[in-house]
């Protein structure tokens, strides 16, 4: 099958996740709990209707709160503890893959900068 046989697919591509340069991110200071974190991040690619999303994104050192999306994540550099509202304590680095779901409540203290790949689906 080709690309045409499928024309909503994304062409194919490839990038060197450490080296993509990323855009400033809004934070809502809201979600800060300690720290000046800073967030950055890439669409690479994203889904007509909007429900599927991937790309890059990073966080500088701190503690903030989240409610997630449907998300599928590898860690390519950094350290952060993921606590998750009634489940889990996630120790994440490089290499690690991670599944949130959606409207899990999160607690992210981020140990060292972590830039991450993600799919998420709305």
């Amino acid at each position: 099958m080709s690309t045409s046989d499928h024309p909503a697919a994304p062409a194919s591509f490839s990038v060197a996740v450490a080296d993509v340069e990323l855009e400033a991110d809004d934070l809502d200071p809201e979600q800060i709990v300690s720290g000046e974190p800073v967030v950055t991040g890439k669409v690479l690619w994203e889904s007509a209707d909007g429900k599927q999303v991937r790309g890059i994104w990073q966080i500088t050192p701190g503690v903030v709160t989240d409610v997630e999306a449907n998300e599928l994540f590898v860690v390519v550099s950094g350290r952060a503890t993921v606590e998750v509202e009634g489940g889990e304590t996630l120790e994440v680095g490089p290499g690690s893959a991670c599944v949130l779901r959606e409207g899990d409540r999160t607690t992210w203290t981020v140990h060292e900068t972590l830039r991450k790949a993600y799919h998420i689906s709305y």
